[in-house]
């Protein structure tokens, strides 16, 4: 198990701060509680859900996501520009999800870097892993 730098991120992690968020940026807007916190998009399978989840993040597994973009688009009355963090166990599905997003029209959307797998590491460490 590789250390963490100073941001929370793995030694020799490719960390791409245009395309990802950290777990501790994520903590740190979700521990604010006010309402330019962001979104958390779970692309994972259900079955990945049922293991552990991100409080308040909502699933929509990456398979099903461009046919219910729509679906999104209306939770948030057409606002494209709202904060969305996408993840996944360790953050290759959810940087597809955030450029398939933004391909879509979302303007403010990330990948949550190292995934629920980094979270659990960094930031609850009761979380369960797999």
């Amino acid at each position: 198990m590789s250390a963490l730098d100073n941001r929370g991120i793995p030694l020799g992690y490719a960390f791409r701060r245009e395309d990802e968020t950290t777990p501790r940026e994520l903590d740190a807007l979700q521990r604010q509680g006010d309402a330019t916190c962001p979104i958390v998009l779970d692309v994972r399978t259900h079955l990945e859900w049922d293991i552990c989840r991100l409080h308040g993040a909502k699933l929509i597994p990456l398979q099903d996501l461009e046919r219910r973009l729509d679906e999104l688009k209306a939770e948030l009355d057409d606002d494209l520009t709202r904060q969305i963090v996408v993840h996944c166990h360790h953050g290759r599905r959810s940087l597809t999800a955030t450029y398939i997003m933004r391909a879509a029209g979302f303007t403010n959307v990330t990948s949550l870097a190292g995934g629920v797998h980094l979270w659990a590491r960094d930031i609850d460490v009761s979380m369960p892993t797999y």
